[in-house]
C-alpha cells in the first residue's frame, strides 16, 4: 500500500481559497434564486470550516512566529466574516440584501487572503520563514476539515464564536 500522501498546511489553505473564490464569481454569474441560494449555502459551509481549522490549528502554531498584528487582523476578519455568514445562511435571494451581502462578504475575503499569501510578507510566507511543519499542520487541519465537514452536512456545525467582537454573539 502506498504511503498516504504528506498535506503541506498552506497547500491546503490555498486550495480552499481557490474554491472559494470560484464559487464567489459563479454566484456572481448565477440568475436563479435556488441557484444563487445553493451556492451561497456551498460558500458558507466552505468558510465555516475553512476558518475553524485556521482558528484551532494553523494560527494558534503562528502564534509567536508571525507578526502578531497581523494574526489579530485575521481573527477579527474571521469574526467580520462570520457576522455575514449568518446573516446569509438566515436569509434567503428574495431578500433585498442577500446579494450585497454575499458581494461583501466576497471582497471581505479577497483581501484577506490578500494579507495571508503576500509573497514576501504574509501571514504564509512568515509561517514558512518560521520553520513550522507544514505536513503536521496540514494533516491536522484535514482531519478536522473532513469531520467539520461531516458534520455540517448532517446537521450544521455549532454557530461560530466571535471572540473578537465583544459587542455581539451570533444567534
Amino acid at each position: 500500500m502506498p504511503a498516504p500522501q504528506k498535506l503541506d498546511a498552506i497547500a491546503l489553505l490555498k486550495a480552499d481559497h481557490r474554491k472559494v473564490e470560484d464559487l464567489f464569481a459563479r454566484f456572481e454569474a448565477a440568475r436563479g434564486a435556488s441557484r444563487k441560494k445553493s451556492l451561497a449555502e456551498q460558500i458558507c459551509l466552505e468558510l465555516t470550516v475553512h476558518t475553524k481549522i485556521e482558528e484551532d490549528i494553523f494560527y494558534p502554531a503562528c502564534a509567536g512566529e508571525v507578526e502578531q498584528d497581523l494574526l489579530k487582523e485575521a481573527y477579527v476578519e474571521h469574526d467580520g466574516a462570520k457576522v455575514l455568514i449568518a446573516e446569509i445562511e438566515a436569509g434567503g435571494p428574495g431578500d433585498d440584501f442577500y446579494d450585497a451581502k454575499v458581494k461583501v462578504l466576497s471582497e471581505m475575503i479577497e483581501h484577506h487572503v490578500e494579507e495571508e499569501e503576500k509573497r514576501s510578507d504574509g501571514m504564509f510566507a512568515q509561517a514558512r520563514k518560521a520553520g513550522l511543519d507544514m505536513d503536521a499542520l496540514g494533516g491536522r487541519m484535514a482531519a478536522e476539515k473532513a469531520d467539520l465537514v461531516a458534520a455540517y452536512k448532517s446537521g450544521g456545525v455549532a454557530k461560530p464564536e466571535t471572540p473578537t467582537f465583544t459587542g455581539t454573539s451570533l444567534a
